[in-house]
């Protein structure tokens, strides 16, 4: 369930800033958004799976925080990241 080390790489790759930025919120955002993915992949087969589901709600708590943060400090940045991963419609 967790995330592979070339897809890891290939995300902040992608998200990336600077050449050695690995911890910029657009790149934990994109992490963060892969796992979810993952995650609600797995609960769709295993409905009573609690534990995953709570693990699943921080994700996506720590994630909107995330954004919450770039959207105060960054406007642009925040809307490139939503448009970039496809969060809003």
């Amino acid at each position: 369930m967790s995330i592979t080390k070339e897809r890891k790489s290939e995300l902040i790759k992608d998200f990336q800033r600077g050449e050695v930025d690995t911890g910029s919120p657009e790149v934990q955002i994109a992490v963060l958004s892969h796992r979810i993915s993952q995650l609600t992949d797995h609960l769709k087969g295993h409905m009573k799976d609690h534990a995953s589901r709570r693990g699943l709600l921080m994700l996506v708590s720590k994630r909107r925080r995330l954004l919450d943060y770039l959207k105060n400090s960054s406007p642009n940045r925040y809307f490139a990241v939503i448009e970039k991963i496809g969060l809003r419609k």
